[in-house]
This record gives structure tokens, C-alpha cells and sequence, in this order.
């Protein structure tokens, strides 16, 4: 008897479709996941061509356009790992999306780079390993293994979620570079003490800002009986102290050397200043208009102070932190001979491969860090949010402006486990929260605790301490991991190339 003809049935149909269309949602999966390394990629060779209009028929092109892709490959490691300190407690905090937060960072940080970034740009450059002191062309090829080894450890610290130093990853791998190439005698060892101290006292700096900014946001405005006036006089004032601050740095920044007197630069702060409060103060009131009497409501009128805060920490963010990636190039370009007027002066476009870089990576790879910083170290509303970035923001400003190349990890992590800190002792120790808690008792004639505070302190109790434990171990391997892996890779150029 022969076999009957296999017949085609609507379910059968359906379920063929079915495996045709996981396979299709597994394939676009797999596709999305490689969009953003396609993308940086393609960034990469932008930063060769850019690099090669400008060197393209001068000696030492080719080593000039290598070492802008490595430049262009570490910017984006850099935005990728460090865009947490920037927009992660603005994210913790629900103040604005992932996508917000990344436009802004990516708008700021190209700002701060091409404005500020020149500093810090000549310490990396020429300050860490004396130039003066070292052969051109062997200068070239330290900077080379120091980009390379700097990128290749945040690219892998940024794959296991680790919030490490970008600063401390290219410091280590200069030095250990230097040393392998030329012994320790070049290596600035004065100026490596200033930067190891500042970034012992940057972070306790930056915490000890955001703890004090958290206690008079708690003692004017948080446990006050009428929270919403208390706001509304207190916020406009805040924006004007972050209003002046920055434009007062940004006249140093901008003007010639000499042209400002410190007093007159202290003038046009404050005179900004007054015209924040004036704006800001007509937004607040509008926004409390009909908003009840409750902490809730504060997160509404801390948005814009925040927002503004995050953009300012992002504009500090790239004018420190581009040196990590473009210090290395400029010395490369001084050491063939092209570029500006003296080493540790950058052309524009190498700080523009560096920004743009920042920038591409935070937009690419950002989001995968952010969380730890916002979520999970200790919990964000946008007043200790606005703490951490405010304070962040001030430390590093300061910091490129004495062209010190801190840690914005490192102050911003500082930042946040500095009010996490501080809530701990605050609700055990506050006076005025405990008086507070009994005049709310006493309005609502209940019963009054016999210890106020004992609940939000079990609630409260404890910053993660396995996330601190986490961090600080990586900041402590970066410097003597990057230092190593950068010279195993010096010596494998020494054995190809030179």
C-alpha cells in the first residue's frame, strides 16, 4: 500500500510561521547587540581620516593616524565607563530619562573639552614623563602603548560593570610605559606626588561638599513645617550658586591670562548669579503652585537644579577627562614635529577627536554603568542627587583648573557614599529630624515614639557595603594593572617596530 501524501494543515502552517518568525526576533537580537561596536568602529576610522587631513603629507603621518584611532578607540572607553558620574544620580533619581541624560552629557562633554580641557591636557602630555628628557620618536611610541594599554583595561572593566578610573588607567600605563622604555629617571615623580595626593583628598573633598549640601537642604527646606516655602525661597538660591560658580570659572577659562583681576572674576560670579535667582525664582513659584505639603513634592522642585547640575558635571567631566585620551596623542603629534606652538598645547583637532569620542562612547555603551551609581550604592531622590553632581561638578572644576587630572570617578563615587554616609548618621544623630517627627505627632494627636527615628533607621541603615569594597578595589589594581599591560605592550613595538 503506498504511503499517503503528507497533507499541509492550517496548524502546521501556523506553527512553521511561528519558528520562522523566533528565528527572525533572535537573529535582530543578535544584529542590535553588534550595532553599537559597528558604530564605534566606524568612529574610529573618522578619527584616521580626520587625523589624515591634517598630517597626511608630513613626516610621521601614519604614527599620528594610528595613535588617533587609539585616541578616538580610548575617548569612547572613557564615556562609556565614566558617563555614570555625570547623569547617574540624575537617572537614580528619576529626574529625567536614559535618553535625556545622555543627549545632555554628550552635548556638555564636547563643551567642556574643547573650552577647558588644555590644563590637564599638558600634565598628561608632558608633565608625567619629562619630554625634554626623552628622544622624540621613543616619546611617540610610550604614548602609543599608553593608549593602548589605558583603553584595553576600562574596555574590560567597563564588560564586568566596573566604575574604575579612566584617569588612573592612563597615569598608570604613562609611567609604566616611561619606565620600560627609559628607566624611571624621567618620570616626574614631584608632579605624580601631587596627583596621588589629589586623588586621596578629591573624593573625600567631593563627599564631605555633598554631605554638607544634603544637611542645609534637610535642615532649610526638608524638615520644615511648610516644606513648599521653604523651597521656594531656598532652590532659586541654589541655582544661583551653581549659576555663578560656573560662569565665574568660565571667564577664567575664556579670558587671558592676567586680563581679570580674582576680585573682578568674583564680581561677575555674583553678578550671575543675581540673574539666576531673578529667572529662577519666577519657574519655582509656578511650579509649587498647588503642590501639598510633602517631600514628594520637593522632587519636582529640585528637577530643574538637578538637571542643571548633571550638564554642569558633564561640561567638568569633559574638560578634565579628555586629557585620558587626547594627552597622549598631542604628545605623539609634538614628537613628529607637528602641531601647536609647544608640547602640552594641543591642536584643536585632536581635542575635538577626543571629545567627539567621549561622546560617541556615552551614547553607545553609557547606560550599562549608570545604574550602579544611581541605583544601587545607596538610594537617590533629587535632592541627594543634586548634592552629588553639584559637588562633584565644583571638586573637578577646581581641579582642571589647577590642571591637576583627578579622578571624576573618584570624586563622584566619593560624592555619593559621602551622602549615603551622612543619612546614616543623620537619622540617628539629627535633632532636628527627631523634633520634626514629634511636631507631626503632635499635629496629628497620635501617640508619640519612643524612639522616633528607630524605623528609618533599620530602613536606612546601611550604604552597600560590598559595592564600596567593589570599588576601592579597583581603583587600588588600575594604576599597577594599567602600569604593566602598558609596558608588555611597549616592549612587543620595541620588538616589531623600533
Amino acid at each position: 500500500m503506498p504511503p499517503r501524501p503528507a497533507v499541509l494543515t492550517k496548524r502546521t502552517l501556523d506553527k512553521d510561521l511561528d519558528k520562522i518568525t523566533h528565528a527572525e526576533d533572535a537573529s535582530k537580537h543578535v544584529l542590535r547587540r553588534l550595532v553599537p561596536p559597528g558604530l564605534g568602529l566606524i568612529f574610529v576610522g573618522l578619527a584616521m581620516l580626520f587625523a589624515g587631513v591634517y598630517v597626511f603629507d608630513r613626516p610621521g603621518a601614519m604614527l599620528v593616524i594610528a595613535a588617533a584611532a587609539l585616541a578616538g578607540y580610548m575617548a569612547m572607553n572613557i564615556g562609556a565607563n565614566d558617563v555614570t558620574n555625570n547623569v547617574g544620580a540624575a537617572v537614580g533619581a528619576r529626574a529625567m530619562t536614559m535618553g535625556q541624560a545622555l543627549i545632555i552629557a554628550a552635548i556638555f562633554e564636547v563643551l567642556g573639552a574643547t573650552i577647558g580641557g588644555g590644563e590637564v591636557v599638558k600634565t598628561i602630555s608632558a608633565n608625567i614623563v619629562d619630554a625634554v628628557q626623552v628622544p622624540p620618536a621613543l616619546l611617540g611610541w610610550i604614548m602609543m602603548a599608553a593608549l593602548m594599554a589605558a583603553a584595553l583595561w576600562i574596555n574590560l572593566a567597563t564588560w564586568m560593570n566596573a566604575p574604575v578610573s579612566t584617569t588612573h588607567a592612563i597615569v598608570g600605563a604613562v609611567i609604566g610605559a616611561g619606565i620600560s622604555a627609559v628607566g624611571p629617571e624621567p618620570v616626574n615623580w614631584r608632579v605624580m606626588l601631587e596627583i596621588t595626593s589629589s586623588w586621596i583628598t578629591s573624593p573625600l573633598i567631593g563627599g564631605l561638599i555633598a554631605a554638607g549640601l544634603l544637611y542645609l537642604v534637610k535642615t532649610l527646606i526638608i524638615y520644615r513645617d511648610d516644606k513648599i516655602a521653604a523651597a521656594q525661597r531656598w532652590v532659586p538660591v541654589l541655582v544661583a550658586v551653581m549659576a555663578g560658580g560656573f560662569m565665574a570659572y568660565m571667564v577664567l577659562q575664556l579670558s587671558p591670562t592676567g586680563k581679570f583681576q580674582s576680585f573682578t572674576i568674583i564680581l561677575i560670579g555674583i553678578g550671575i548669579g543675581l540673574v539666576s535667582w531673578l529667572a529662577a525664582r519666577p519657574l519655582i513659584l509656578a511650579q509649587a503652585r498647588d503642590l501639598e505639603n510633602r517631600n514628594s513634592s520637593l522632587r519636582v522642585l529640585f528637577k530643574l537644579p538637578l538637571i542643571g547640575s548633571a550638564a554642569l558635571l558633564s561640561f567638568a567631566h569633559g574638560a578634565n577627562d579628555v586629557s585620558n585620551a587626547v594627552g597622549p596623542l598631542s604628545a605623539i603629534v609634538h614628537s613628529v614635529g607637528i602641531g601647536g606652538d609647544a608640547i602640552g598645547h594641543p591642536p584643536l583637532w585632536v581635542m575635538l577627536i577626543g571629545a567627539f569620542g567621549i561622546s560617541v562612547g556615552l551614547l553607545l555603551f553609557g547606560p550599562r554603568l549608570i545604574r550602579l551609581v544611581g541605583e544601587e550604592i545607596t538610594k537617590l531622590n533629587p535632592m541627594r542627587a543634586y548634592c552629588v553632581a553639584l559637588s562633584t561638578a565644583f571638586t573637578v572644576i577646581v581641579a582642571s583648573w589647577l590642571g591637576l587630572p583627578v579622578s571624576t570617578t573618584h570624586i563622584a563615587v566619593g560624592s555619593v557614599f559621602g551622602v549615603g554616609f551622612f543619612r546614616e548618621w543623620y537619622t540617628r544623630h539629627s535633632k532636628a529630624r527627631i523634633a520634626y517627627i514629634r511636631r507631626k505627632a503632635e499635629s496629628f494627636d497620635i501617640d508619640e515614639p519612643e524612639e522616633p527615628n528607630i524605623h528609618e533607621t533599620r530602613r536606612r541603615y546601611l550604604v552597600r557595603r560590598s559595592h564600596f569594597m567593589t570599588i576601592v578595589a579597583a581603583w587600588i589594581v588600575t594604576v599597577p594593572v594599567s602600569g604593566v599591560l602598558a609596558a608588555m605592550i611597549y616592549w612587543v613595538m620595541f620588538a616589531l617596530f623600533i
